[in-house]
């Protein structure tokens, strides 16, 4: 059965900045992130600034925080604290933060650089609780993933810690990342050289999924992947197969591991455009923007060959999907809103869905009804 959210208009105010500040100076090597003056609730969501084109989440199981990206020239990762409804630049590239494993990771003799550090998706396996290895496709400076620990053992804010970083091959770019417990690791690619956003929409194979396991030197295709506009990436809970987001296609395509035959099959999205994929507990989320938006004048379209940019404020829509019965069950829609457009990526936490954005200036969040967390 689908589950539909009524849209309330929340009634939290914006964190003040000094509160941001103050948990800067209890995280050590995080820096304040900057922060716009008016962040007012508007259509249904709260707003937290500071957190430059937030285009994927994940949440720290069992605590407080969520890690951003940002997908921008500086903006690099957040932390984020759900419950002061704070921000704070997380890597600052500090003496405390670089503990590169040279046998590891050669590649890299220097962690990505602050000012440009460009991070899309990121991806969190937890080893225990006080544990994590964090990947982050980075554009800033170099195309690659970028590797952290990620350190609870503390008190306080986790602990980050740069250990390395994979290259992608030449001309590529990194979209989303995931890994298995072999530490293997997976990155979608949105456009392989030569193609564009308008084949993709046109339903023209663009993309692929590349593969890079422990000990070699370099990622290669994973045959059978090679969709219009691969995006969101996610592996299955057993290490069995994946999942990955056709975006010209709005939909998910299931894979199992090791079978070169392409997607065993393909699980339409209703009515939004999925993006990032995730699993919240045991739920796999995935979020995006309402596909047919009336205020802008429905579906995508493509004008002079060119695909519309999607400036148009659209609405969005969150769902589970069930790999196993393939369908997708909504959990949350909202309508369009002028002050957040572009939802890639979503988080459950304490019956609190938080949004991302590709285009946005911030975060957002809204209570949700019932008992809807599983962390």
């Amino acid at each position: 059965m689908v589950m539909r959210e009524v849209i309330g208009r929340s009634k939290w105010a914006w964190a003040a900045f000094g509160v941001a500040l103050a948990l800067a100076a209890s995280a050590g090597n995080a820096q304040p992130a900057t922060a716009t003056v008016d962040c007012p609730a508007r259509d249904g969501l709260s707003f937290l600034c500071g957190a430059e084109k937030p285009e994927d989440l994940t949440h720290i199981p069992g605590t407080r925080w969520l890690i951003a990206s940002g997908f921008s020239s500086g903006s690099g990762l957040k932390l984020i604290d759900m419950q002061r409804k704070s921000t704070v630049r997380w890597f600052t590239a500090s003496p405390a933060q670089v503990a590169w494993d040279q046998e590891a990771f050669p590649e890299c003799t220097a962690p990505p650089e602050p000012s440009v550090f460009n991070a899309r998706g990121i991806s969190l396996r937890m080893a225990g609780r006080q544990h994590g290895r964090l990947h982050v496709v980075n554009h800033g400076g170099r195309e690659s993933v970028e590797i952290f620990d990620v350190d609870l053992a503390a008190k306080g804010p986790p602990h980050l810690s740069w250990r390395g970083c994979l290259m992608m091959p030449a001309g590529h770019v990194g979209n989303a990342v995931a890994t298995y417990r072999d530490g293997t690791v997976l990155v979608t690619v949105l456009t392989r050289p030569g193609t564009t956003i308008t084949d993709f929409e046109l339903g023209k194979p663009t993309g692929m999924v590349l593969e890079r396991t422990s000990g070699q030197a370099a990622f290669h295709l994973v045959p059978g992947t090679e969709l219009p506009g691969n995006n969101g990436l996610e592996t299955a809970r057993d290490d069995r197969g994946f999942y990955v987001v056709a975006f010209g296609l709005r939909s998910v395509a299931l894979f199992e591991r090791g079978n070169a035959s392409g997607p065993v099959a393909l699980v339409k999205a209703s009515g939004f455009m999925p993006d990032n994929v995730h699993w919240d507990g045991k739920r796999l989320l995935a979020a995006g923007m309402v596909a047919d938006e009336p205020a802008c004048g429905g579906a995508r379209k493509i004008v002079d060959g060119v695909a519309d940019g999607m400036k148009c404020p659209r609405g969005y829509r969150v769902a589970v999907l069930d790999p196993v019965r393939k369908r997708f069950t909504l959990m949350a829609e909202g309508p369009r809103n002028a002050a957040f457009n572009g939802v890639s990526s979503a988080v459950i936490a304490q019956n609190i869905l938080w949004l991302g954005s590709y285009q946005a200036d911030r975060l957002a969040y809204r209570r949700l009804q019932g008992r809807t967390s599983r962390r």
